[in-house]
């Protein structure tokens, strides 16, 4: 079987605003262009796969499933930290992205891959956790809690180092990973990061002890991602 083509692209610094919108872009065609074919099965039209990789100026974003109660900081206060604030369509709760986090949006029509979002989360977390191995960081998941952990085995003391929420329609995706390189981590002191009370959140940097490759991040993150998900790029 032939392997699925997913269309790639950096996208550097950008408005969260503006990617959510590019996003929409993309994902809303690709689900009308599902239901046309499912409405005309003579004349199917081949959807297509998106990765986009982007980092985005101080902001927190609240998904569907969130509490605002879970943003401790006042709007005064995001001004003042030059941060904005979305709500937005995506599962989980509150989460920050901001400089130095890479963050990944998959817009993935799932029927070339398989349908179901469960596993699809978790080949999200199998690349972020392949990719840390590359740097010889242990990582892995914690039952209940989606996401990748440093030191999963020891609960009490994990920290997130990558954060998932997605949003997915007749299995197309879009939003998706936040990964911690060399993010001002004390921007998270104005959230329950995820919802999670009693638990840390740390960056590749702060593991390794020193500023990280970020375009190398991207690179291996990239390959990572083909591998586990099975499929080849284009440009």
């Amino acid at each position: 079987m032939e392997r699925p083509l997913v269309q790639f692209e950096d996208l550097g610094l950008l408005d969260f605003k503006t990617a959510w919108d590019y996003q929409t872009s993309i994902f809303q065609p690709i689900i009308n262009q599902k239901i046309a074919n499912r409405k005309n099965p003579d004349q199917q039209i081949p959807t297509k796969n998106h990765l986009l990789f982007c980092e985005h100026p101080h902001v927190y974003t609240l998904g569907t499933s969130g509490s605002s109660s879970n943003l401790l900081a006042s709007e005064q206060l995001l001004t003042a930290k030059g941060a904005s604030f979305h709500k937005i369509n995506r599962g989980g709760d509150i989460t920050y992205h901001g400089p130095g986090q890479l963050v990944a949006y998959p817009i993935f029509d799932l029927d070339y891959f398989f349908s179901d979002i469960h596993k699809y989360l978790r080949f999200l977390e199998e690349s972020v956790i392949l990719t840390l191995g590359d740097y010889r960081i242990k990582a892995g998941r914690i039952e209940g809690l989606t996401g990748v952990w440093v030191n999963p085995e020891d609960p009490k003391n994990a920290s997130k180092i990558c954060a998932l929420g997605v949003k997915s329609s007749r299995w197309v995706t879009m939003h998706g990973i936040g990964f911690n390189i060399n993010t001002d981590l004390s921007y998270f002191n104005a959230i329950i990061p995820c919802g999670i009370k009693d638990k840390k959140v740390t960056s590749l940097k702060q593991e390794l002890g020193k500023q990280v490759d970020f375009d190398e991040v991207k690179n291996k993150l990239k390959t990572n991602m083909s591998n586990v998900f099975d499929y080849d790029y284009h440009e």
